[in-house]
């Protein structure tokens, strides 16, 4: 009877030993993997159009448009910017027909109803890569590319308290530039010890939507050649075409910060007047 006890109790110990080998194991599993997204904060950059008198930098939107067109262009398309809105860039007329000549967009049917295309005019929009959203989800293993229109507005990680009180005052809206730049530059990142990336995607610590995503690193090192002797790093690129998408997803930021500080400074010589208006009225009345 002893030795069917210490058997049992052997068993029990061995059993429990296994399942707290298993927990720990599961536990370690646990902790590598991200509880929230991004799983870092992207860094604040430096950028000309952040402030209350910040302007947009033409050749560094120039350089970014130079990016968009060789390397982003192949999936995302910008079906909200038309191609005469690069006058804004410091294009002229004959530049921008020739660079809108370089893409196909529809065209009117054909005789027999068939469709057509033609070559696209600064009228035209620049268009989309693909015939179709399920044309492009075919081409990129189920996920569809999003427009880049509207991307730099779009994208911006939460900063949460008390950082989005400071934001009011310093009045901080790149957060989208932001965040591209440190996605386009976080592909090098390496995963913790232990976290699961799901076949066919790539790790990013700085995805605002999990560890992964499916698309791979699109820039490199000395991919794409500058004009102008800027550096033809990640880092640059990423800066670049960031700042392009800033200006693509709101062009008139300049226009509009200036009329806000006009109104600023006439609510100030109006307050002023108001106040100066108020003595000379009540001033020979007691109080």
């Amino acid at each position: 009877m002893k030795k069917i006890l210490l058997g049992l109790a052997a068993a029990g110990l061995g059993t429990m030993l296994a399942f707290g080998t298993v927990a720990t194991a599961e536990e370690a599993h646990n902790a590598a993997e991200p509880t929230h997204f991004p799983i870092k904060k992207p860094e604040e950059m430096n950028w000309t159009f952040a402030g209350p008198f910040g302007r947009y930098d033409k050749q560094q939107l120039q350089r970014g448009l130079k990016i968009y067109k060789e390397v982003c262009s192949a999936c995302h398309s910008m079906n909200l910017v038309a191609f005469r809105s690069l006058a804004e860039l410091g294009y002229s007329d004959a530049q921008i027909k020739a660079f809108a000549a370089e893409y196909e967009v529809p065209g009117e049917p054909n005789a027999d109803g068939e469709p057509t295309t033609r070559k696209a005019i600064p009228a035209d929009h620049f268009p989309s890569p693909y015939a179709n959203p399920e044309a492009a989800a075919a081409a990129n293993g189920g996920a569809v590319p999003p427009d880049f229109s509207l991307i730099a507005k779009a994208r911006a990680v939460e900063r949460g308290f008390p950082r989005f009180l400071i934001d009011i005052f310093t009045q901080y809206q790149e957060g989208g530039p932001d965040y591209i730049h440190a996605l386009l530059t976080g592909f090098n990142e390496t995963p913790p010890e232990g976290m699961q990336i799901p076949e066919g995607t790539h790790y990013n610590p700085f995805f605002i939507a999990a560890k992964s995503l499916k698309m791979a690193q699109p820039l490199q090192d000395g991919q794409v050649t500058y004009d102008d002797g800027s550096p033809q790093t990640l880092t640059q690129y990423s800066q670049d075409v960031a700042a392009f998408l800033m200006w693509a997803a709101e062009p008139h930021l300049e226009a509009r910060k200036k009329t806000g500080f006009r109104v600023m400074l006439f609510l100030v010589l109006f307050a002023g007047l108001i106040y100066v208006a108020k003595r000379r009225i009540w001033s020979d009345v007691e109080h």
